[in-house]
């Protein structure tokens, strides 16, 4: 039972994750994370879809292995997030929406800008 509750919440937080990349609220990179985490203690088939199948699987192997972002990933995710961000700002009228959204915006660049970076190039390989 714990196996198969694993394996569901694993595939939502991918389901979310893959949202995330769109909606600028919902943040992407705990998501993937935490799917990482369940897929690896209850299927050893979905974990290894999610590192190297997937869309995310080159980033994640090198969370992984460096605990950082790669050198060019950071500016490309700050990049997109004020992108996101400027749009949704754009596209409300409600003054506390926008006010909320500003809040979240100086969260998220915050943490990126305190996530650590690798100047490694490579990407580790399939085992």
């Amino acid at each position: 039972m714990k196996r198969i509750l694993l394996i569901i919440a694993g595939w939502l937080c991918v389901g979310l994750a893959t949202l995330g990349v769109i909606l600028p609220v919902l943040p992407t990179t705990p998501f993937l994370l935490l799917a990482a985490w369940c897929f690896s203690r209850s299927s050893k088939h979905f974990h290894y879809w999610l590192l190297y199948r997937s869309w995310f699987g080159p980033y994640l192997r090198y969370w992984q292995t460096y605990h950082a972002m790669p050198k060019g990933a950071k500016p490309k995710a700050i990049l997109v997030i004020l992108i996101t961000f400027a749009i949704s700002l754009w596209l409300v009228s409600m003054l506390w929406v926008r006010i909320l959204l500003l809040i979240i915006l100086v969260c998220l660049l915050i943490f990126m800008w305190r996530l650590p970076v690798n100047d490694q190039q490579e990407v580790p390989c399939e085992k």
